[in-house]
């Protein structure tokens, strides 16, 4: 029996494994240097921006003036504000912007907004549609690069995504944008040198006109964006990354808001993961699909902060295995595991996160991920699964 129990860890290390190793992959090809996209800014495609708002009174004015001076002559916007009760649509037709109100408190989530918007665009669609949440703000140039390469390699385009901490936050926000940066800066550009996908990331996304027309867009999952890529990718269009292009936002100060904006996000993943997590990496294996499979072990990397709290973990139970039974082999697999886990922290720091953190506020970090272990616990005894907006600082 003992024996059996042995054989089943070192099973489960040797799973544990894979996930740290995608990482240190897209850790070390991220390193490396930025490798610039191949973009033919050519003609210019005609573009429809579309801007899914729920509540979004407090900053939908700015977000939609850095829209606007990208706009050409050809190209439209058009925000929807979706079961808003502040002053969203006003505000929004006041700076200028077209505005489609959808009512349906039985249909919540950012994905029946988006449906809403590109039903409205059948009779006169546009060659690129562009999604840019009401909360972020887009740099220069950036609509021009998304929507040329998403009309030249007819699949969807991943603009980089940034959350930055306000100038007054303190150590545990600056430390969740470090964990941002691994995840949707580290991450995707190192399999972009690889030549491989990305996930989509809800904002900054582009898709020609077909894909997106065709695209099941109506729910109310907590991770739509990730659900959308993995359909798209099954077609044969998996999503291309374009750090050229860039999206920014500011994440909450508020402890609720903070609180609410990370169940959202990471219940959403672990529950795609368990969904899914299981049935990409054999789809992607029997079609000897490496764009399918690559997506799928990119989507079995948890968020950074539960992978650091499994990995501690794993490695005090083989220590104590070790103490007991004097089995090594447990022991040495969890130590490679949590040296990995760490080189790749380590090089995603000092490549992108030093303008975030010091090294002693790295190190910290492991508090920050103790800190979440209520978030993590909730998901098994009270998962959400419902979309819901985390309250902004204003509110």
């Amino acid at each position: 029996m003992r024996t059996l129990l042995q054989m089943v860890w070192l099973l489960l290390l040797v799973m544990m494994l894979i996930p740290v190793a995608v990482l240190l992959v897209q850790a070390i090809y991220a390193y490396r240097g930025v490798q610039t996209t191949a973009i033919d800014i050519g003609r210019r495609p005609s573009v429809v921006v579309l801007v899914p708002a729920h509540n979004e009174a407090q900053g939908i004015a700015d977000t939609i003036a850095s829209i606007r001076e990208q706009l050409r002559e050809d190209d439209r916007m058009l925000v929807i504000a979706d079961n808003c009760s502040d002053e969203t649509a006003a505000l929004a037709l006041a700076a200028g912007a077209p505005v489609l109100e959808r009512h349906n408190m039985e249909e919540r989530g950012k994905g029946y907004a988006l449906d809403f918007g590109v039903r409205q665009l059948t009779l006169s669609p546009p060659e690129v549609v562009i999604v840019i949440d009401a909360d972020c703000k887009m740099t220069p140039g950036s609509i021009t690069r998304l929507a040329c390469l998403a009309v030249s390699a007819q699949r969807p385009v991943q603009a980089l995504d940034l959350m930055r901490a306000p100038q007054r936050a303190g150590l545990k926000t600056r430390i969740a944008e470090f964990a941002w940066i691994v995840k949707n800066k580290v991450r995707p550009l190192g399999f972009h040198h690889l030549g491989l996908p990305c996930q989509l990331m809800g904002t900054g996304m582009a898709f020609p006109w077909a894909l997106i027309a065709n695209a099941s867009l109506a729910n109310g999952h907590l991770a739509e964006d990730m659900k959308l890529g993995i359909e798209m990718a099954r077609t044969g269009a998996a999503p291309l990354f374009c750090p050229e292009a860039c999206v920014i936002s500011y994440f909450p100060i508020g402890e609720e808001a903070t609180r609410m904006q990370r169940t959202r996000w990471e219940h959403g993943h672990m529950g795609r993961l368990i969904s899914e997590g299981w049935r990409m990496p054999v789809q992607g294996s029997v079609r000897r699909n490496r764009v399918l499979l690559a997506m799928a072990l990119d989507m079995c990397v948890p968020p950074l902060a539960l992978l650091t709290l499994i990995s501690l973990a794993t490695f005090v139970i083989t220590l104590l295995n070790y103490a007991v039974f004097l089995f090594m082999v447990p022991l040495l697999l969890s130590t490679v595991i949590l040296s990995a886990l760490s080189l790749a922290i380590l090089l995603s720091w000092q490549r992108f996160g030093q303008d975030v953190l010091s090294l002693r506020d790295l190190f910290s970090a492991l508090g920050y991920a103790f800190w979440k272990v209520p978030l993590y616990m909730k998901f098994f005894v009270n998962r959400q699964l419902e979309w819901v907006r985390a309250k902004r600082d204003a509110e």
